[in-house]
């Protein structure tokens, strides 16, 4: 219970930091970011077998994590800065010319965590997949895993790379989607119905699991459960139900702040939702 208390109390700042970090910067994707601060939170501070002062490219020894969402980058540059790879002052940099902190991922800068570019939508999977495949040939038992949106869901590539990781048994890797509902032109099943992705992803040959993203507890009891799950010869999926915007009532299960920073009265009342834990930088 008390790691699950100290989760919940870093949360809180990450989401803080993707206020501050969008709103300085006027330009960034506040709803999905902090509809995924709680998985970013768990990853870092919990799930993942990781090492920020020894950061490498190839990552051996250690688990691996694509973002393909790449626009929630403000959560991901939070977490990384939080938990040692980078100073957290840094973070005040956030989407300003010739910076590390990019508005999607990049490894032109040298970014201690990122390992690919990413935001290009339907591609991280297949990275992921290819990290997955070189850990194999190299007897690396760690695992990796892969954030995906729910809108990502209507790109072609990631079912090619859905058929390919089951029908070659891609067993180390662990994909999770972010199924708010929500993508930037709008509702996703008014974009693009989706049907049931759960359904999609048995029939491709994937283990499913199901978890609320915004729920800590449930976070810290899906996760053990997706990762004894591999090993068995198959790709496993986590269906994650988030809310967009989580936490800022007139930010949360719209689509209107996919991609909007706040104005100054916003920010105050946005920010106001969330408690300093660990101080802002």
């Amino acid at each position: 219970m008390s790691e699950i208390i100290d989760l919940k109390h870093i949360a809180p700042q990450v989401r803080r930091d993707i206020l501050r970090m969008i709103f300085t910067a006027q330009s960034g994707h506040p709803g999905g970011a902090l509809g995924c601060a709680d998985i970013f939170t768990a990853l870092y501070f919990k799930i993942l077998k990781h090492s920020p002062a020894g950061f490498t490219m190839n990552g051996s020894g250690e688990d691996l994590f694509f973002l393909s969402n790449g626009h929630l980058s403000a959560a991901w540059f939070s977490v990384l800065a939080r938990s040692g790879y980078f100073p957290v002052k840094e973070l005040a940099t956030f989407r300003h010319i010739d910076t590390r902190l990019q508005g999607h991922p990049s490894t032109k800068e040298g970014l201690p965590g990122v390992r690919v570019a990413s935001g290009s939508l339907g591609q991280g999977l297949s990275v992921a997949i290819g990290a997955a495949l070189a850990k194999k040939l190299n007897n690396d038992n760690r695992l990796v895993y892969c954030l995906m949106g729910d809108g990502e869901q209507q790109e072609g590539q990631i079912w090619e790379a859905a058929m390919f990781a089951a029908g070659k048994n891609v067993d180390n890797i662990i994909g999770i989607i972010d199924y708010n509902g929500q993508q930037i032109d709008g509702p996703c099943n008014e974009v693009m119905p989706l049907g049931s992705l759960k359904a999609k992803w048995k029939a491709f040959g994937w283990i499913v699991l199901e978890m609320n993203g915004n729920d800590m507890e449930d976070i810290i009891k899906t996760m053990p459960k997706a990762i004894e799950k591999t090993g068995q010869e198959k790709p496993v999926v986590i269906l994650m139900q988030t809310e967009m915007g989580y936490g800022v009532d007139f930010m949360e299960g719209t689509h209107e702040w996919h991609g909007k920073p706040p104005n100054e009265e916003q920010f105050k009342k946005a920010i106001a939702n969330f408690e300093e834990t660990l101080g802002d930088y």
